[in-house]
């Protein structure tokens, strides 16, 4: 990182100016003097040199009450975070497969509990990994106990992988050209699920969670029943209706130029990352990291692919808060909404069942042991974004920076922020 360019954002950070704000102080339960603590902590991590600039907010009773940017967007060219800039959210696109599916659900297309190959033949009859050989080279596979179910791939239990996670079938994901999201090859998502479709799964649907591309398999039942692409079916069904007009798969030219730089924190230092940049992360080494404004544009990630904005996500999540609707348009109905943060799976095999239908749940803060409140859900991107729904008290918050791999922690920082500013 330019030493002088260091220093000039340290002067501008230390003024205590933000590239934008957006924020009330005058709503009822909550501590204003309190709230603000937010732009110390976050102002901290950019002059320490953990992450360039960030956007995060904070909605309470349908009301926004905090929104501000900090940094840069770009440190090398000095362009300022603004509180439009565009994010790629990489796994937070999870939440809105899910909603995608919920809503083909509620139209009568199928049962949660139908196997998969109802829909999409080519993974009937799945076939479980037994063992590899001292390369990882597939040696032994059985026949899996059952099919995989639509709920099997929403609570990430089917048996599938991810590439960038080391696993036993990671090398063979990888020879045969499995791609984990995001990429700028001339690819469709159908090709893609019928390579992901003859390669053994992990372990028998239903028995485990593991996080892999079961959403990306969600996204192609979507494309299936609906006869849209992923593309089509989210701006239609979604985005026009939520009215996220910052969000999507690939940016057009007019956009280019609110995309945030991504950024790895290696030994210390901030670097922005291109196509040849030396680093050990998986993700950025297998992945356009110019994505989503270069290559063929034709690959549609229900699991990693989509881009946005902290206002835009915060339209779709105060959607789920308010189960189902958003100033008038109803996307789900209550009961579905109520499925998606009922906890169903154990993610860390510790007795705890915390994971829903597309989202981490918390069902009891004393053992979590930070500020919370029973029944929040919430999930992240591998870039360094997330957010949080908290039902009960009616709270939402998202934060967005750019940085893989990241040593800072403050998206969980800000949350705590948060609740801590509640009368």
């Amino acid at each position: 990182m330019n030493k002088v360019i260091i220093y000039l954002a340290m002067l501008w950070l230390v003024s205590g100016c933000e590239v934008a704000t957006e924020s009330n102080f005058d709503w009822p339960g909550i501590a204003d003097e309190r709230l603000i603590r937010i732009d110390s902590a976050i102002i901290a991590e950019v002059e320490a040199g953990k992450i360039p600039g960030a956007v995060a907010l904070v909605s309470r009773k349908g009301q926004r009450i905090y929104h501000k940017s900090f940094g840069f967007a770009d440190i090398e060219a000095g362009t300022l975070m603004r509180n439009d800039s565009i994010f790629r959210i990489a796994s937070m696109t999870k939440a809105i497969t899910t909603v995608g599916v919920m809503q083909l659900y509620e139209k009568g297309y199928f049962q949660l509990n139908d196997p998969i190959s109802s829909y999409l033949p080519v993974f009937k009859d799945p076939q479980v990994l037994v063992s590899v050989d001292e390369n990882d080279v597939v040696m032994e596979t059985r026949a899996a106990s059952r099919e995989i179910r639509i709920i099997d791939l929403l609570t990430h239990s089917s048996g599938l992988g991810y590439p960038f996670i080391p696993s036993p079938i990671q090398k063979t994901y990888i020879i045969n050209g499995i791609i984990d999201g995001l990429t700028d090859q001339d690819e469709r998502l159908e090709l893609q699920m019928a390579k992901l479709a003859k390669l053994p799964l992990l372990f028998d649907p239903g028995n485990r969670y593991n996080y892999g591309l079961s959403t990306d398999v969600l996204g192609y039942l979507i494309e299936v029943v609906s006869g849209q692409s992923l593309n089509d079916y989210f701006r239609n069904e979604i985005f026009i209706p939520l009215e996220m007009h910052d969000t999507s798969f690939y940016l057009s030219e007019d956009k280019y130029d609110r995309l945030v730089t991504l950024y790895a924190n290696e030994g210390g230092e901030l670097i922005s990352y291109t196509d040849d940049s030396d680093t050990d992360d998986s993700i950025t080494d297998q992945v356009n990291t110019n994505y989503p404004i270069s290559g063929a544009m034709t690959y549609f990630s229900g699991g990693a692919g989509l881009s946005s904005t902290a206002s835009d996500y915060s339209h779709f999540i105060e959607m789920l808060l308010n189960n189902g609707e958003l100033n008038g348009k109803r996307l789900l109905g209550r009961k579905s909404v109520e499925l998606m943060r009922s906890p169903r799976m154990d993610m860390n095999g510790d007795g705890v069942v915390n994971f829903g239908l597309g989202f981490k749940v918390i069902n009891d803060i004393g053992v979590v042991g930070e500020l919370g409140t029973p029944g929040t859900y919430n999930w992240g991107g591998a870039f360094s974004t997330s957010f949080w729904i908290d039902p009960k008290e009616q709270l939402l918050g998202v934060i967005m920076t750019q940085v893989r791999p990241n040593d800072s922690d403050i998206t969980d920082r800000f949350k705590t922020l948060v609740y801590q500013a509640l009368e």
